[in-house]
């Protein structure tokens, strides 16, 4: 390996440019699977899954980072799986690659599965971030932007692949200012935790043009008490988390309907958040989610196996892709 300094790199070495790539090159379809179930799986039946997912016609398989496996080697896995179907995340956190190592990740990506690979990143939360990767998180705004500046501007590449930055990067925003940001310096946003109201919202601010991909919760249960007993389940990591307490308030939600460890949240928040019900109620909440300006839906399949979570994306597919 060369020794001279990364200064002195010649400019055929870098990829350097005034915006992400030349935008996003990922066709991700109208509707997409969100899970993080794949993690209980071994690896060969993770595949297996994507490859039924890709066999049933879904747009995209979304997966999470937090402390389960690591999310590019995953994608890896479940692309060379699959003939066709993309692999995005949802979302890597920045915080646990800095900026060049994950430029060059995308553009690795991107050279062994052109077009197929979606980076989503986020700014994750407090708890991920201070206490269990011990870095700060006082500034996670100031943090992306200058994150996804040095990505741009001066990640530098001496490998075979895209020396330009790959577009398909999204983030993952809640607030209007890093929603904004999505527009600015990404190719769109992927907001979670969200309700169509904030879809309809999230257009408003990225304009026309940026991917929109929302992740909307689902339980395929008609019995009012046990579909909402899965969802508040679901529900309630998310609900002490800082960062969804308050986006839910800019909605409108109270402290009241978020509830506490002992309460849980209102039946309205419940329902607001976590669709239930047959394949036609979460087709139609879907749709509710297309037309307040998503280009794509992620859908993730609330159940207490793996094995059922699968069973639903098969009784969804054809009420969601036709």
């Amino acid at each position: 390996m060369s020794d001279e300094p990364v200064s002195d790199l010649p400019v055929s070495d870098t990829a350097v440019s005034d915006t992400v790539g030349s935008g996003l090159t990922v066709d991700v379809g109208s509707v997409g699977i969100w899970t993080g179930v794949l993690d209980a799986m071994e690896v060969a039946e993770a595949q297996e899954a994507a490859t039924e997912l890709d066999e049933l016609g879904f747009g995209a398989l979304w997966i999470p980072e937090t402390v389960g496996r690591d999310p590019f080697v995953m994608a890896t896995l479940l692309l060379s799986a699959c003939d066709r179907l993309p692999v995005a995340t949802g979302i890597a956190s920045i915080y646990a690659r800095d900026p060049l190592t994950m430029a060059n990740t995308l553009r690795s990506l991107e050279a062994a599965f052109p077009a197929r690979f979606l980076l989503g990143l986020g700014v994750s939360h407090h708890t991920l971030v201070e206490w269990v990767r011990k870095h700060d998180y006082s500034k996670p705004y100031s943090f992306m932007k200058d994150y996804l500046s040095f990505m741009i501007d001066k990640s530098r590449f001496r490998g075979v692949g895209p020396r330009e930055l790959p577009g398909n990067i999204v983030l993952a925003a809640l607030g209007p200012k890093m929603m904004a940001l999505s527009a600015e310096l990404a190719a769109g946003a992927h907001p979670y935790f969200t309700t169509p109201d904030h879809t309809a919202t999230a257009r408003e601010i990225l304009g026309d043009g940026p991917l929109l991909a929302p992740e909307q919760m689902c339980v395929l249960d008609s019995n009012a008490e046990s579909a909402r007993a899965t969802a508040r389940k679901n529900m309630a990591v998310y609900l002490g988390l800082p960062n969804y307490a308050n986006n839910l308030k800019r909605l409108g939600f109270s402290d009241d309907d978020i509830g506490d460890a002992d309460s849980g949240p209102s039946d309205r928040l419940v329902d607001a958040i976590v669709v239930w019900g047959d394949e036609a109620a979460i087709a139609d909440r879907v749709r509710e989610h297309h037309d307040a300006g998503a280009d794509h839906v992620c859908v993730q399949v609330l159940a207490d196996d793996p094995a059922e979570v699968r069973a639903g994306w098969r009784r969804l597919a054809p009420a969601l892709l036709s």
